[in-house]
């Protein structure tokens, strides 16, 4: 048996910070399907800036990504380890600054994309002071995380905490390389990086913040929770160490795939398309792995909302794992590039694997954090539904509306010219619009119940007093 400190968890910082996370799903969802219906009817911006398309769009990735899912992850990575450290948090005073600074930042950030200002990099529009502030909290997020474990009480350090350190260094160095720019005034600044390669350190980050950030934060909160939930231990532990190593050495190469056809050189793209065939494998690994965890937990699967949302997730991450890849090839990225293919492939992973795997997880935690049922489990199976079904209406209508304008744009006449100019091309977009700002409204719908569901959970509650176990049944020695 192994010895504990005889402290409690901080688990207020995890209720904290999962509430802060379902804050901005719902404001990040909204500004979201209000900007599908802008595509829809133009002139609902009432003539006003700040709600323009061009100044609402990263307030909505912005919101969801650095808002929702980054919440999310401080949330379930200070939970868990814990957990799998069989201590408490390192510096907890500095774990509650990250908490409350990355959400200032959140908030003064979407404010100034609304006044305009923007550096017009994808996932990096946020201006010089912000990146310096992100950077100072991000590295406090990663004393914390990593001073934790270096005071673990026991010897192994889990395989989710592999996942997690690997967001945390990872997305450091992507943030500090890419977000590097001459500041003129408080509000601009000019890229340390022109022309061809200011793209390729662009979509170095851009792809690799949705590999580390979006995938390998999340395969950290899948290979604790999952199990958790499942009751059962991970398949192979083995399995998960491989699908890591590889998941770490081929995704930092991938990013050159979104500059096909592009003004960069041809063996950086070739590198791109390889490297993103390779990522096949650690992806399907993690998807065989956790499939097989829960293959005799199938009972549990269905009375369990926390399980339906976690597996449905596995599903999507195999789906987006997948199509991924095949976009990458060049034959098929002439058809998907600059078209709604990529935000059909980009939402399948959004709101199939992210929000579906932090909605189960949330849907288990929060119980467990405020030591009672949850309060509605019917509510959370309606939410199932509605997630499920708005998720497989947005990507249906956006591959229809891509593969559309793709093919479109490709049609020349007997003299070579185009047969469509763009304008008609998007004016016939409207159909599929409308079904992908009602798939919305019906995801946004759920999230909503889910908002509701969680907070009559905790409503009234404290965080249930925890400490450290010598040995968790789930995991043996390592949680």
């Amino acid at each position: 048996m192994q010895a504990v400190e005889n402290k409690i968890y901080q688990d207020k910082i995890v209720i904290r910070l999962i509430q802060f996370s379902v804050i901005w799903a719902v404001i990040a969802i909204s500004v979201g399907v209000y900007i599908a219906a802008e595509l829809v009817w133009p002139t609902i911006d009432f003539g006003q800036f700040w709600l323009s398309y061009g100044r609402l769009r990263p307030v909505h990735t912005n919101g969801v990504i650095f808002g929702f899912g980054v919440s999310a992850l401080m949330a379930t990575g200070f939970y868990s380890v814990q957990r799998t450290s069989h201590v408490t948090l390192f510096a907890p005073r500095l774990a509650w600054f990250v908490c409350y600074a990355w959400q200032l930042i959140v908030l003064l950030g979407a404010l100034s994309l609304l006044a305009g200002w923007n550096t017009t990099k994808e996932y990096a529009e946020l201006e010089w002071p912000f990146d310096i502030a992100i950077a100072i909290v991000w590295i406090c997020f990663g004393v914390v995380f990593f001073g934790t474990i270096a005071k673990r009480k026991i010897k192994p350090i889990y395989i989710s905490n592999w996942f997690y350190g690997a967001l945390i260094i990872v997305i450091a160095m992507l943030h500090v390389v890419n977000s590097l720019a001459l500041p003129v005034s408080i509000d601009k600044s000019y890229s340390a990086y022109a022309g061809a390669q200011d793209a390729v350190v662009q979509w170095w980050y851009g792809h690799n913040a949705v590999g580390f950030l979006l995938t390998g934060g999340f395969l950290g909160m899948v290979y604790y929770f999952l199990p958790k939930i499942a009751g059962r231990a991970i398949w192979s532990y083995r399995l998960s160490v491989v699908a890591f190593w590889a998941f770490v050495y081929a995704y930092i190469w991938a990013g050159p795939h979104h500059l096909h056809y592009n003004a960069i050189p041809e063996w950086v793209q070739s590198l791109g398309v390889v490297m993103s065939v390779i990522l096949l494998a650690p992806s399907w690994a993690t998807l065989v792995n956790g499939v097989m965890t829960v293959s005799t937990a199938w009972e549990k699967l269905r009375t369990d909302p926390a399980l339906k949302f976690i597996v449905l997730s596995l599903a999507f991450y195999g789906l987006a794992t997948f199509e991924g890849p095949m976009m990458a090839i060049r034959s098929v990225n002439v058809v998907s590039h600059f078209t709604d293919w990529t935000i059909g492939h980009v939402h399948s992973g959004a709101l199939g694997w992210n929000a579906m795997i932090t909605y189960g997880t949330f849907y288990f935690l929060v119980p467990r954090l405020a030591g009672r049922e949850l309060h509605s489990t019917r509510l959370a199976n309606l939410h199932f539904w509605l997630a499920f079904a708005g998720t497989m209406l947005y990507i249906i209508a956006m591959w229809a509306a891509g593969v559309s304008q793709g093919l479109l744009w490709l049609s020349i006449d007997s003299i070579g010219e185009l047969s469509f100019d763009f304008k008609d091309i998007m004016a016939s977009m409207t159909p599929y619009y409308l079904l992908r700002l009602i798939a919305g409204l019906v995801f946004l719908l759920g999230t909503v119940l889910m908002a509701y569901n969680l907070f009559m959970t905790l409503k009234g509650q404290r965080a249930v007093k925890v400490t450290p176990p010598a040995v968790d049944p789930a995991y043996g020695v390592n949680a």
